[in-house]
């Protein structure tokens, strides 16, 4: 008898049986296998009957049979879909007042100033209707033509294209998405243009409405006269009379709301959803939010053309969606969008969410009640302390309160001396100071162009050039006006003067003084009436980079006093990168909408959400300086050796301040200071941000313990052993004070994680230079 051995085929057969084929599915139960095996070497294969050879006909016809629907459908839609309507195109125009404004080579279509220009007021325009309700039917925006007078408003022709498949548009939905987006204040995509909202028309193309009209059998007038906006009745503040949110720490509104409700009525109409909300205990603060929502706050700003709503802040939305996001309708979803609500820097003031300090108690920090640092962006946790009295403004920094009359009035009251800082400013109106957060001697940002306004014992005026005007001659009144302008512009920090003129002021209830002696080397302001109105106009250059601004500029060892532990204000362009809301990286801010950071950061990280955090020294409380943009972009470096990034933010920065502004770009080579450098790390709690003095060391000294690139600078701690409770992370910035002893500029970056170890055995400080990348730098800023 002859025994069979069955052997396995090793490999082959072990990959077939991971596909999704199997040839078991083509035997049926009961009948045997088409391959018999015997004891001889012979082999036999049984032919498939005829019931199987009639099965195969059947499933090929039917085969046969979906093939030929499937291309019968495919050439029907294709040939006949032109019976559907087209598109629907909208024709539309704004006029830009401010921001941009009419020069004849945009007249011509062909020029590269037109195509610039033209892109981004289209991409301008995409972007609001792709984040719209609108967004589904939304093909595309085009720019049609741009005209007006030389150095004079702009006008903006465009077209909208929608989809008429996904429902008809009608033209007042286009109105809606245009009007909140242009309107001053709210825009998300055109903040830093004025649109003047009178000037808005859309009409619907004629060709387009005739198309519809067959495909629907309705009717077309030969004619569609334009819809125009009626400018809409100055904003008042009136009483909350609404019940549900009678608790309120603040007693009066405004229509509409932030939700589009015109009156109470209306908000009773919709509050159902909004309950539902609260009582499904989403977010513990849903109540709080909801009714700021529902119940703005309203300044009454007396004497001025309208009040003025203040919203909650941006991060008491970003806090409400996290939790309660997912319970959001549609329409609701298209409301609240957190982009369009401001942070606590930016222009007009807002609502942060309430408990600050029960949240800091509730974090173990109650230490940081009263402690000189502001950590609540609502200054709650400094204002009501032994040192500062109810009324009193903070100074910014240490356990100081002054009166409001004691800002400005010629003596030093604060440690930093910031009540007397900023004592001439600039300002769009004295509406806009009047918005301002006023609970700190610091301004809340900076303004490059306005009115020259001054602040005297916490009186706010103009600067009226009446007496320029009487006394002096054209020539010499206009090196007067340049003067006074250059030396504002410099002690507001800014590189120079762009332009300078007298314009006549607009607003009343104005109280004004004049130039005492135009002429002195130092000049004097007296109180006085100005009839004619005339009052200066200023326009600086850009802001200085490198400056600390919260310090003394007056002397240039303010900078080297700096403490281990870092102060508000003391680095303001160090900004903290988060993935998913959690520390992982640091960058540094090198222009308005740009950060430098290492590649390193983003090796092996998934695909995630990352954010970055600019003017925090304590990343577990929020100051009101703070300031968080989206990253939207990453460019990396194409010179040798080098790991460094670019990352774009999603909005730029037009908030700067004494707590956030740009750092130098070196100028070239080796620091020009390298007997003065830090870097920036944290505790080990990745908490308190802290300084350690660097020293430039020979590249041996690092090559022998690590591996050096071409474009690595090698340091060492002045006082490594007492450093031994800081940690940087990846993207920590090499700062060196520049020659004039004010400026500082980023000389290198770290790419890696250091922490302090045993003596002997502290990884090597290799930071990437940043000088040999300033090309590409500059390049792609640009």
């Amino acid at each position: 008898m002859v025994a069979m051995e069955h052997k396995r085929k090793p490999s082959w057969d072990s990959k077939i049986s991971v596909s999704t084929v199997s040839t078991r599915r083509f035997s049926r139960a009961g009948t045997p296998s088409s391959i018999l095996s015997s004891d001889s070497d012979i082999r036999f294969t049984r032919k498939l009957g005829s019931q199987y050879r009639c099965g195969c006909c059947v499933l090929a016809a039917f085969l046969l049979f979906l093939l030929f629907a499937g291309v019968s459908i495919y050439l029907g839609y294709t040939f006949l879909q032109s019976e559907l309507p087209n598109d629907q195109i909208f024709l539309a125009t704004f006029r830009v007042t401010q921001g941009d404004a009419f020069n004849p080579e945009l007249a011509d279509p062909s020029t590269d100033a037109f195509r610039q220009r033209s892109r981004s007021y289209r991409d301008r325009i995409n972007l609001a209707f792709r984040r719209s309700p609108l967004q589904m039917s939304f093909v595309a925006a085009e720019i049609l033509a741009l005209d007006g007078v030389e150095g004079q408003d702009l006008m903006v022709h465009f077209d909208l294209r929608f989809d008429a498949r996904y429902g008809i548009i009608d033209t007042e939905s286009i109105l809606s998405v245009l009007t909140r987006e242009l309107t001053p204040g709210a825009s998300r995509f055109f903040a830093n243009l004025t649109i003047d909202p009178g000037s808005l028309e859309v009409q619907e193309s004629a060709s387009a409405t005739s198309n519809l009209a067959l495909a629907t059998n309705a009717s077309v007038p030969e004619e569609v006269v334009p819809t125009t906006i009626a400018p809409r009745p100055p904003r008042r503040c009136s009483p909350i009379e609404f019940t549900y949110c009678k608790h309120l720490p603040y007693n009066l509104t405004s229509y509409p709301n932030l939700l589009g409700h015109a009156n109470l009525q209306e908000v009773n109409d919709d509050i159902i959803a909004f309950r539902e909300l609260v009582d499904a205990e989403c977010y513990k603060q849903a109540y709080d939010f909801i009714c700021q929502a529902l119940q703005p706050a309203c300044l009454n700003l007396a004497g001025d053309d309208e009040d003025a709503l203040s919203p909650p802040c941006r991060g008491f939305c970003k806090e409400f969606w996290a939790g309660c996001g997912s319970r959001l309708s549609e329409r609701l979803r298209a409301i609240l969008d957190c982009s369009k609500f401001p942070e606590y820097a930016d222009l007009g003031s807002c609502k942060s969410k309430p408990g600050c300090i029960r949240e800091l108690q509730t974090k173990a920090l109650s230490s940081r009640i009263c402690d000189g640092v502001i950590d609540c962006p609502d200054f709650s946790d400094e204002r009501d302390c032994a040192y500062c009295r109810e009324g009193h403004v903070h100074c910014g920094i240490g356990t100081t309160c002054i009166p409001r009359s004691s800002r400005c009035d010629g003596k030093i009251d604060c440690p930093n001396a910031s009540d007397e800082k900023d004592c001439l400013s600039l300002a769009p109106s004295l509406k806009f100071l009047k918005l301002q957060p006023s609970d700190s001697a610091h301004p809340s940002r900076y303004t490059d162009e306005g009115y020259v306004v001054f602040n005297e014992k916490g009186t706010v005026g103009k600067i009226c050039t009446d007496n320029l005007n009487n006394t002096l001659p054209d020539t010499e009144m206009q090196s007067v006006l340049q003067s006074t302008a250059q030396s504002l512009c410099s002690l507001m920090t800014f590189e120079g003067v762009k332009s300078v003129e007298v314009r006549t002021d607009e607003e009343d209830g104005v109280p004004y003084v004049l130039m005492q002696d135009p002429t002195a080397a130092e000049i004097t302001f007296v109180r006085a009436p100005c009839p004619s109105k005339q009052v200066m106009y200023v326009r600086c250059t850009d802001l200085a980079c490198g400056i600390q601004g919260i310090r003394s500029k007056s002397s240039p060892g303010a900078s080297k006093s700096l403490g281990k532990i870092s102060g508000p204000g003391d680095w303001p362009w160090h900004v903290a990168l988060l993935k998913e809301d959690n520390h992982v990286c640091d960058a540094t801010l090198v222009a308005s909408a740009w950060l430098l950071t290492t590649a390193s950061c983003f090796q092996g990280q998934p695909k995630a959400e990352w954010s970055a955090r600019l003017g925090a020294v304590r990343l577990s409380s929020s100051s009101p300086w703070e300031q968080e943009r989206w990253i939207v972009g990453m460019v990396k470096s194409p010179v040798e050796g080098s790991s460094l990034v670019l990352l774009k933010m999603d909005r730029p920065i037009t908030a700067f301040s004494d707590f956030v502004r740009p750092v130098c770009l070196p100028s070239g080579g080796p620091a020009s200071n390298d007997t003065h450098c830090n870097t920036l790390g944290w505790a080990k709690n990745r908490d308190l941000l802290q300084r350690v003095q660097l020293r430039y060391n020979a590249m041996e000294k690092c090559e022998n313990v690590s591996i050096a690139s071409v474009n690595s600078v090698c340091t060492e701690a002045v006082y490594p052993t007492d450093d031994c409770t800081e940690e940087e992370v990846a993207g920590s910035p090499l700062l060196c004070l520049e020659a004039d002893g004010r400026r500082w500029s980023l000389a290198g970056v770290g790419n890696w994680r250091i922490a302090c170890s045993k003596s002997g055995a502290e990884r090597p400080r290799l930071y990437d230079q940043v000088a040999s990348n300033l090309a590409w730098i500059k390049s792609t800023v640009g």
